[in-house]
């Protein structure tokens, strides 16, 4: 079974790391460790990173933030590789758990309704027998993840006055994304 303490701490590399940061153009705003305020203000270690306290606790709460809110959702620790718990896992963090559920159950033939139940699962594991079905797996929703961004980018409505302040400036850096993580297989 999957483990999520290395899936985290990839996710952690991945969103830039314990570090405060404001992108301009993101829609997510400010950010911690990846957590960004707009979609999350009533996480509990807002007032430590207001506070300037970057101390274990505010370590845990991120920890306990990305388990509960992705991990669990995509049931990770039932998943039997994993690359392929990463792979949703990372996704899920990045377009939302819904997104990459569904881009899940596409692959798999499961009903696309973006929860992640036990059908879906055992559907899952039943694909992913073998190291090999494993990595075809990811390389497959590895594009489908590719073709999600794409569509974000196209249906940005800033993107008809000024491509700059459109998500397409994260295209390269999501297919970026995709690489790195199809390298955790």
């Amino acid at each position: 079974m999957a483990d999520f303490i290395p899936c985290f701490e990839k996710v952690m590399d991945m969103e830039g790391g314990f570090v405060v940061h404001e992108i301009p153009g993101d829609r997510g705003g400010l950010t911690y460790a990846g957590i960004a305020r707009h979609k999350n203000p009533s996480w509990s270690g807002w007032a430590k990173v207001d506070a300037d306290q970057f101390d274990a606790d505010l370590f845990d709460q991120v920890q306990s933030f990305y388990k509960k809110n992705y991990w669990d959702r995509i049931r990770g620790d039932e998943i039997i590789f994993q690359e392929v718990a990463y792979c949703l896992f990372d996704f899920g963090v990045n377009a939302g758990t819904k997104t990459a559920v569904k881009i899940a159950q596409k692959i798999i033939g499961a009903l696309c309704d973006g929860h992640f139940g036990k059908l879906s699962l055992a559907a899952l594991n039943e694909l992913i027998q073998d190291k090999k079905d494993a990595a075809l797996f990811v390389a497959s929703y590895s594009l489908e993840k590719i073709f999600k961004y794409k569509d974000i980018c196209m249906k940005d409505p800033r993107r008809k006055k000024d491509r700059i302040s459109s998500n397409e400036k994260f295209l390269c850096g999501w297919i970026n994304r995709v690489q790195r993580a199809g390298e955790f297989v």
